[in-house]
């Protein structure tokens, strides 16, 4: 899971700096699937994924755009400045799953754009710190929560973070909103994502005709951050990690402990 996860990540800093104002996030695709393919030997977990009541995604990335929350098909339409995007990846490496998302800034954006990127990632790291062993899910949720809305921002309540393994989304479910002292509690071993929607406006969400893609309804902004978190004897070990991941938020002191 480590190696998987670190590979994940690195699909990340390979498509760095290639989104540009100008590129299709059909091409990202591309680049990625040839990176995973073809350098890392891994399998992307996307590409023809069909979950039941979904048809095959089609393509190896989810990518999406501004109002987007997730699981956006790439298209042939291209990224302009200003514009935000959420890329997803997940490989398989040796019949184990890693999976990681950022946020890319296209160019340069809004201050309230870079802000709503920004708080995301600070409100999914309130998260993993909660991960401990004795700690219940239900506190990593009321962190995320608490952080986003005391910032004016509301959670996506639809779709949540999940246990990996050799599966790609298995129990438990990890909710970004909750009740601290409820849900299941952490024991060492557990691995699972912590995976944050969090939009500018209101948290209502739709999908749209692909089958896939969510937008929000009233179509404000809409960030995501994603780590896959391994529960310690004493703490949390993220293990989607790489040499060009994102500094830490100035209130984390350590990615494992």
């Amino acid at each position: 899971m480590r190696l998987a996860g670190r590979l994940a990540s690195e699909v990340l800093d390979f498509l760095e700096p290639h989104v540009k104002p100008g590129i299709t996030t059909n091409q990202l695709d591309q680049l990625a699937h040839d990176y995973m393919v073809n350098e890392q030997k891994t399998i992307p977990a996307p590409l023809n994924y069909a979950p039941n009541g979904y048809k095959p995604y089609p393509k190896s990335i989810c990518t999406s755009i501004n109002h987007q929350v997730c699981h956006g098909i790439p298209s042939d339409k291209a990224l302009k400045k200003g514009d935000i995007v959420n890329i997803d990846i997940t490989v398989i490496k040796d019949g184990w799953h890693g999976d990681t998302s950022r946020m890319f800034v296209v160019g340069e954006a809004s201050i309230a754009a870079r802000r709503l990127c920004q708080l995301t990632f600070e409100a999914m790291w309130h998260g993993i710190m909660q991960v401990k062993p004795g700690a219940h899910l239900g506190d990593i949720g009321w962190a995320i929560q608490k952080f986003a809305e005391s910032n004016g921002y509301s959670i996506v309540r639809e779709f949540c973070g999940h246990g990996i393994g050799q599966g790609f989304h298995e129990d438990p479910q990890v909710l970004h909103y909750a009740r601290p002292g409820t849900l299941d509690e952490l024991v060492p071993g557990m691995i699972f994502t912590i995976e944050p929607m969090i939009n500018a406006g209101r948290r209502d969400i739709k999908e749209l005709g692909d089958g896939w893609t969510i937008v929000t309804r009233d179509h404000s902004l809409s960030a995501q951050w994603e780590h896959t978190v391994l529960v310690t004897p004493t703490g949390y070990e993220v293990l989607t990690l790489s040499e060009g991941s994102p500094a830490l938020p100035s209130f984390v002191t350590t990615t494992c402990c």
